[in-house]
C-alpha cells in the first residue's frame, strides 16, 4: 500500500476509544495497541521523532492500519489483550495463555465434595482460584479437612438412593473423617452449613467460622461435654493460627488487587497480590520482555489487564504505585502511607526478589544474556556512548613510601580477565607521589597498547578522586586519546564518581549492579597492587640481608639465588653445598653468618 493511502487512513481515524492493528507489506499484523483516542494515538507514531530505534523500525514497516472502535477503555484493554495472544505480533510484548493453574472446586451436587483441580467446567460448581502454587492448595485443603468432616467418595448421593440403602459407610467414616451422609447419618442442612463456612474461608473470611466454633465450644462446655469441647477448641486454634500467618494488614482491607512494577533495560517484572480480609490469598509475578522500550506505566497497564483476566479477578479496587488507565469500572488507589502503603511496599519487595532470583538463574544458564544486561545497565548508569565491554582500572601502592608500584586490572564483559592484568614498578617518580605515579603508569600502559596496535578499553577507572583523574587525563592528552576513551575516577570515602571537567560527582545507588562491578574492579586492583608491593618488599629485604654479609658482593648474591632459588634455601644450605657454588672462602662467610645467629 502506498504512502498517500496510509495518510488518508490516518486522517479518517475516529476520535474514539478502540484498538489499532499495524500490518506490514506481507499483510502480517506486526503490532496491536489500545487508545483512548484512536486518531491522536495512531497519528503520534508518524508525527513524533522516536528515541527508540525499534519504534522507528516499526513505523517504517507499517503499510496498512486497521482499527476496531469499542464502547469503553475497559473493552479496549480486553480486546488488545486477546488480539496479542491470538496473533502474537512481532513488536508486542507476548503474553502466554496459562491454563494449568490449580483451583479448589466446591462441586455442584448434593453433599458437595471439595477438591483441587486444574480443569474448570461451566456449572461444575464454585471454583476458587486459580492459585499460583499447588502447595497453597494442599495447605488450604488440609485446613478444611481438619475443621470439617467432608465426604471424599464420588457416589451420587440422591435422596432416593440413600433411602434405598444403596451405599455403605467406608473407612473414612470409621476414622471420623466423614459423618456417613451416604447412609443418611448426616443431614443435608448441616452439611451445607459446613460448605457455606468453607466458602467463606476460601474467600479469606475467617470471622464467621471462628465465631461459630467458639459458640459451639461454649455450649458443649456448659453441657459438660468436655471432650467434644476440646476438639472444637483445637479447631479454633488451628484456624486462628492459620489466620495469624495469612493476615498481613488490616482485616478491613478486602477484595483488593495490589500491583507493582520494576524494570531494567530489557524486562519488566509486575507483582500481583490479591487481598481478602487482610490476607494475601494469591501472589504472582509476571516477567515481560520489552519490545519497544515500553515505560513502567505501559507495562503495568498491560499486566493488570492480563493478570486480572488470567486469575478471574472481580476486585473493584486496585492499589498501584502510580496512576494508571485501566477503565472506568475499577477504583485506582495510589497509597501514600499506612496499611495500604505497607502492602504496596510488600508487592514491590516481591517483584525485586523475583528479579534477583531470575538474575541468578540467568547467570547460570545464560551467561551471555546476563553480561548483555549488565553492560546495557552500565552504559545507561554511567552515561557512556557505548557499552563498557573492556574496562581497565588503575591503583597505586606505595605503603610507607617504599617500593612504589601500580596495578592495572582488566575486566571483559563484566568479569575479570586475569591474563591481562599488569604490574608497574614506578620508574620516573622519586618518593610517594600518587599523582605523578598515576600519570606515569597510564602513559606507559596506553603508549604500549598503541605501539603494539592492541585494542583500547571502552572505559578507564582511576582509583582516586579529582587529583588522580587529572593526572591520568594528562597522559591521555599526551597520547591524543582524550575523548576516545571514557574515563572516570572513584573516590574511596563516599563512592563518588568523578568525570573530566565536571565538578559535581555522580552518586550511584549503593545496591546498583553498576556500582558493584566498579567496586569489584577497584578491589581487584587494590589486591593485585598490594600483592605485588608485598612481593617486592620481601624480595628487596631478602636481597639486602645477603648483601650485608661482610665480604659478599652483588655477584655472589646473584650466583647463590640463581642456584638455590631463594634466600631461605641459602640460609639452610650445608657448607659443602655453598662451596660448590661460590668457593670455600665466601661459602664459609655465608655459612657462619646464618649459623652464628
Amino acid at each position: 500500500m502506498d504512502v498517500p493511502a496510509l495518510e488518508i487512513q490516518l486522517k479518517t481515524l475516529p476520535n474514539a476509544p478502540g484498538v489499532y492493528q499495524y500490518f506490514d507489506k506481507e499483510g502480517t499484523i506486526i503490532y496491536v495497541g489500545k487508545a483512548k483516542n484512536l486518531k491522536k494515538r495512531v497519528s503520534s507514531y508518524f508525527t513524533k521523532t522516536h528515541d527508540s530505534g525499534k519504534t522507528r523500525v516499526l513505523v517504517k514497516k507499517i503499510v496498512n492500519i486497521k482499527h476496531i472502535v469499542v464502547e469503553t477503555e475497559t473493552d479496549a484493554l480486553l480486546l488488545e489483550n486477546n488480539l496479542i495472544k491470538k496473533h502474537k505480533p512481532r513488536y508486542n510484548v507476548l503474553l502466554k495463555d496459562d491454563k494449568s493453574y490449580p483451583w479448589i472446586c466446591v462441586k455442584n451436587e448434593r453433599f458437595p465434595r471439595v477438591f483441587s483441580t486444574r480443569r474448570v467446567f461451566k456449572n461444575g460448581g464454585d471454583y476458587f482460584g486459580p492459585y499460583t502454587s499447588g502447595k497453597t492448595v494442599h495447605t488450604l485443603l488440609d485446613l478444611i479437612r481438619g475443621l470439617f468432616a467432608l465426604r471424599t467418595c464420588n457416589y451420587d448421593l440422591h435422596e432416593d438412593k440413600i433411602q434405598a440403602g444403596k451405599y455403605k459407610v467406608c473407612l473414612e467414616y470409621h476414622l471420623g473423617n466423614c459423618k456417613g451422609a451416604c447412609e443418611g447419618l448426616e443431614s443435608e442442612k448441616q452439611y451445607n452449613e459446613n460448605i457455606k463456612a468453607i466458602k467463606q474461608i476460601l474467600k479469606g473470611n475467617f470471622k464467621d467460622s471462628l465465631s461459630k466454633f467458639k459458640e459451639q465450644m461454649m455450649t458443649l462446655a456448659e453441657n459438660m461435654q468436655f471432650e467434644e469441647a476440646q476438639k472444637i477448641k483445637e479447631k479454633v486454634e488451628v484456624l486462628e493460627n492459620y489466620q495469624a500467618k495469612s493476615t498481613i494488614v488490616n482485616p478491613k482491607i478486602s477484595n483488593v488487587d495490589v500491583f507493582s512494577v520494576i524494570s531494567d533495560e530489557s524486562y519488566g517484572y509486575i507483582n500481583f497480590l490479591q487481598l481478602s480480609y487482610g490476607s494475601i490469598i494469591r501472589s504472582h509475578t509476571l516477567e515481560i520482555k520489552k519490545k519497544l522500550d515500553e515505560t513502567d506505566k505501559e507495562l503495568l497497564e498491560l499486566a493488570i489487564t492480563e493478570i486480572r483476566q488470567r486469575f478471574h479477578s472481580k476486585s473493584k479496587e486496585i492499589y498501584v504505585p502510580f496512576a494508571v488507565d485501566i477503565g472506568e469500572n475499577i477504583k485506582v488507589t495510589v497509597p501514600q502511607l499506612g496499611d495500604k502503603k505497607h502492602i504496596l511496599d510488600l508487592s514491590v519487595r516481591n517483584a525485586k526478589y523475583f528479579r534477583m532470583e531470575r538474575f541468578k538463574q540467568i547467570k547460570i544458564v545464560d551467561p551471555d544474556r546476563h553480561a548483555n544486561r549488565i553492560m546495557a545497565q552500565m552504559k545507561a548508569d554511567l552515561r557512556l556512548h557505548e557499552e563498557p565491554r573492556h574496562i581497565e582500572c588503575f591503583d597505586n601502592s606505595n605503603i610507607q613510601g617504599t617500593n612504589p608500584v601500580a596495578a592495572c586490572v582488566v575486566f571483559k564483559n563484566g568479569k575479570p580477565s586475569k591474563k591481562d592484568y599488569r604490574h608497574f614498578n614506578i620508574k620516573t617518580v622519586e618518593g610517594p607521589d600518587d599523582f605523578a605515579s598515576m600519570e606515569e603508569v597510564v602513559y606507559r600502559r596506553y603508549k604500549r597498547l598503541l605501539d603494539e596496535e592492541q585494542p583500547l578499553p571502552h572505559l578507564i577507572i582511576i582509583d582516586g578522586g579529582k587529583g588522580q583523574l587529572s593526572s591520568a587525563l594528562k597522559s591521555l592528552d599526551a597520547l591524543n586519546l582524550r575523548g576516545k576513551i571514557a574515563i572516570i575516577g572513584i573516590a574511596k570515602r563516599l563512592e563518588e564518581l568523578f568525570y573530566p571537567n565536571d565538578p559535581i560527582p555522580l552518586y550511584l545507588d549503593k545496591k546498583s549492579e553498576t556500582l558493584k562491578v566498579i567496586q569489584h574492579l577497584r578491589n581487584e586492583a587494590h589486591r593485585f597492587g598490594i600483592e605485588h608491593h608485598r612481593n617486592r618488599r620481601s624480595k628487596n629485604a631478602l636481597n639486602t640481608e645477603l648483601e650485608t654479609i661482610n665480604g659478599v658482593g652483588e655477584k655472589t648474591v646473584v650466583e647463590l639465588l640463581k642456584h638455590f632459588k631463594s634466600a631461605k634455601r641459602v640460609a639452610n644450605a650445608k657448607l659443602d653445598e655453598l662451596e660448590d657454588v661460590v668457593g670455600a672462602s665466601r661459602a664459609e662467610k655465608v655459612y657462619n653468618y646464618y649459623h652464628s645467629k
